[in-house]
């Protein structure tokens, strides 16, 4: 049987407490706060796809290169992280199987492409914090995109659409929605659909393997990051 784990949500520092900044995850308009040993098993998921043997090999690396021992075994921390929702898990009888199991309920937010956004950053890791441009450079050149990765953003740019739904609008060929009304009509006008049941209906559809495949990809690239709602 294959696994795999994932981050879900984004990283936001917000205020201090004690002289120490505090890191939160935020998962739609909710805030969790993690205790170390959590922070950082979110942290190795986070923009990547894992195993549970390459887990296992990140977080004990971690743990020799922050000094950071816990008296709780790292699986009963990484339970208590799925439970609350913020790492997501997929098994299957194949590595594909899996993957789809990972990312077919887990919703797709772009991270912004907003060039004012992007040359602001750039400027502020470069100039002010010191970061080499040869390292900088990589982070903000333009992603390359294959055309299936393409659409899934334009269909993500639209309307918060999670892996499901997506292969659903490959399939019906749709690239854009007049209203939220129109997209609704486009996933679930079959009587049988639901949000509960589109991930089983559609993962044997031609069109699931490349979308989960952009979906990884651009996870992979940093170019997206999953969300529950």
């Amino acid at each position: 049987m294959n696994k795999f784990y994932t981050a879900v949500g984004r990283l936001q520092v917000k205020g201090r407490l004690q002289g120490t900044r505090c890191p939160q995850v935020v998962i739609g308009h909710q805030e969790y706060i993690l205790d170390i040993q959590e922070m950082l098993l979110w942290s190795i998921l986070n923009w990547r796809i894992l195993e549970p043997d390459e887990l296992q090999t990140h977080y004990e690396a971690k743990e020799r290169e922050t000094g950071f021992l816990s008296h709780r075994p790292m699986e009963e921390c990484l339970n208590r992280l799925i439970q609350r929702g913020l790492v997501a898990d997929g098994t299957g009888e194949t590595a594909a199987d899996a993957l789809y199991d990972l990312l077919s309920e887990l919703y797709i937010v772009p991270i912004s492409e907003s060039p004012l956004l992007r040359i602001v950053s750039f400027i502020k890791l470069t100039v002010f914090q010191r970061v080499p441009f040869s390292v900088t450079k990589k982070f903000f050149g333009r992603d390359k995109r294959s055309e299936d990765e393409k659409k899934v953003m334009r269909l993500a740019n639209q309307m918060i659409l999670s892996t499901a739904e997506i292969v659903k609008c490959f399939q019906q060929k749709t690239e854009s929605f007049v209203s939220e009304e129109h997209m609704m009509d486009i996933l679930y006008r079959d009587e049988y659909a639901t949000s509960d049941n589109l991930a089983f209906m559609v993962r044997y559809f031609p069109e699931c393997r490349p979308v989960v495949l952009s979906v990884a990809n651009l996870y992979l690239r940093k170019q997206i990051i999953f969300e529950r709602i």
